[in-house]
């Protein structure tokens, strides 16, 4: 099944999108895909209902906006430097275990909202990601056992200000979690719909020009790894995001460096999750 969200930011519903590309509200059953909904199971709970319903349901509007297809989550717990030649473009080493860090909840917007580059941005880069929806309370998994904690799966593009991130004192956090850095979707794919999410190609296109064009199976820690690692150090809840580290191709590895502006156009995909694509824009303060 492929979980979706649509409606204005803020007032989204959820629904479903059908093979043909019809996209369902399925508010009649669950008012939002939130921490109850996947603590509960409820995306097996929801098949069944449609399997009654599914006639009823309203059709979504071809111009409704998509939102991101949970709603904010507890946390969004990111992989760093988790492909080989990607820690070789940023200059860094392999690391010896996952590097974690977070991303700012507030970031979450849909597939197809605007990447707004912040305030005193010069550096302003991409990632695409593939991305891992929790689905019950995780804590000291063991890797045989961590996809048995997994609801699904999404395309993430986790933004990123290289100059906040790595010229600024403190953690990463600071250039991963400004507003509009974290476009999450289409949908999400439920886990049965993913055979081996560590054998996924995924890339990525600015204006477009490939830029980012690689597998899963280039994984430093692979799927269950990561969960399992960050499970030993904090309990993972119901709907939190873990996005599992970029390939190689941004533009913080090119020679010279290239950086997105405003009116770039950013398209980026994951096997079996979808495209997603944002148009750049410039902060503007309306006070």
């Amino acid at each position: 099944m492929k979980l979706i969200r649509f409606g204005e930011l803020k007032k989204e519903k959820p629904g479903i999108l059908k093979s043909d590309g019809k996209r369902l509200d399925v508010s009649g059953f669950v008012s939002d895909y939130d921490e109850n909904f996947f603590k509960e199971e409820g995306y097996k709970g929801l098949n069944k209902w449609l399997s009654l319903n599914e006639n009823s349901c309203p059709v979504v509007d071809k111009s409704t906006r998509w939102g991101c297809p949970l709603a904010r989550p507890s946390k969004i717990v990111c992989v760093g430097l988790n492909y080989a030649k990607h820690a070789k473009e940023s200059g860094m080493e392999i690391p010896n275990e996952p590097v974690l860090f977070f991303k700012s909840t507030s970031a979450i917007v849909g597939p197809y909202d605007p990447i707004v580059i912040p305030k005193g941005s010069v550096k302003t880069d991409w990632e695409v990601e593939l991305a891992i929806v929790i689905s019950k309370q995780a804590s000291y998994v063991s890797k045989h056992e961590a996809l048995k904690y997994v609801a699904g799966y999404v395309l993430h593009n986790d933004v990123s200000e290289r100059s906040f991130q790595l010229e600024r004192s403190g953690q990463w956090v600071k250039g991963k979690s400004s507003d509009s850095f974290a476009p999450v979707g289409p949908f999400i794919a439920t886990s049965d719909e993913i055979i081996d999410p560590n054998n996924l190609n995924l890339w990525l296109k600015l204006n477009g020009e490939t830029m980012q064009d690689s597998n899963t199976s280039d994984f430093i820690f692979n799927v269950q790894e990561v969960i399992s690692h960050i499970s030993q150090f904090m309990t993972l809840l119901p709907g939190d995001i873990i996005s599992t580290g970029t390939p190689f191709g941004v533009g913080l590895g090119l020679n010279p460096p290239k950086y997105l502006k405003e009116g770039d156009e950013v398209e980026l995909g994951v096997e079996g999750l979808g495209i997603s694509k944002q148009i750049c824009v410039a902060y503007k303060n309306d006070n």
